[in-house]
């Protein structure tokens, strides 16, 4: 190898893998979708304050205390409920959410008792959560400009679980070291994504029991996730894998997969070169 080439080689791991080598906040941005094009609406970076929403065209849905079921104060683009965005009340990000209209099928009234735990039930939808900070913190302290310059999206991941936001969500595994002694099953890595893992994923499991939600760590550090739900949900913002290419994301692959149709998912990343992820 080449000096030249190796420099090139050490600049884009480097460039990759930012946050091995410090130099600001590990967690640098808020990109949604995973695609192939480049032109197209994939690794879309969101707005991280209130002042950034409004001025890129995000609406005010929800105030701060205004729904006892989540934290923040929640922003959606267009009408399209598949990415709201939550900021604490100093208007920094703290959370996303994905919200299922009631009238685009059965999902999730159809899987276990314990999956619908995952979402919220709105008026004309359900809503699943995930928070980048504390969520206990959201509403009453937030952040301030120096925790947000320092710490950038966040610092920890949280998934709600339950209609309480402050009880009811889980803070999930920071290093690939810790979610191996979990439930988590490591699925397969994925250049541009990173290395999935799913919960408690069995080859002869039922599909009603497939929890909605990925990690993705690279580097042994979670700087992504996910949602995979069961239908054809309509949003530039989802994402439709064909079953073929299950394999190269799960492992094992649940046999019932093959007969449950249409998957919807989405690639949520908190840092901002998710195109040159390696795992």
């Amino acid at each position: 190898m080449s000096v030249i080439t190796a420099v090139l080689a050490f600049g884009l791991l480097a460039s990759g893998n930012a946050w091995l080598f410090g130099g600001g906040p590990q967690w640098d941005d808020l990109k949604v979708t995973f695609g192939i094009n480049p032109f197209g609406n994939s690794f879309s970076s969101m707005p991280r304050t209130t002042k950034d929403a409004v001025s890129d065209g995000w609406k005010l849905d929800s105030k701060c205390g205004s729904n006892s079921q989540f934290m923040g104060n929640r922003y959606i683009k267009d009408g399209d409920t598949a990415v709201m965005l939550l900021f604490d009340k100093n208007g920094y990000i703290a959370g996303i959410q994905a919200g299922i209209p009631k009238k685009a099928g059965t999902f999730p009234s159809s899987m276990s008792e314990d999956v619908r735990k995952y979402f919220i039930e709105e008026s004309d939808k359900f809503t699943i959560t995930a928070y980048f900070t504390d969520p206990a913190t959201i509403c009453s302290a937030g952040r301030t400009a120096d925790q947000y310059s320092a710490d950038g999206t966040g610092t920890a991941l949280y998934i709600q679980k339950g209609t309480n936001p402050a009880t009811d969500s889980i803070a999930l595994p920071m290093s690939q070291d810790d979610v191996k002694n979990t439930m988590w099953t490591e699925g397969h890595c994925f250049y541009g994504m990173g290395k999935h893992y799913w919960y408690n994923v069995r080859k002869d499991m039922s599909c009603n029991e497939f929890v909605p939600v990925f990690l993705l760590y690279n580097g042994g550090r979670l700087n992504a996730f996910g949602w995979a739900f069961i239908g054809d949900f309509k949003s530039p913002r989802y994402e439709h894998p064909g079953q073929s290419s299950f394999k190269w994301f799960l492992d094992p692959v649940p046999t019932c997969v093959t007969s449950v149709g249409t998957l919807s998912t989405m690639h949520i990343y908190m840092y901002s070169t998710a195109r040159v992820n390696t795992c």
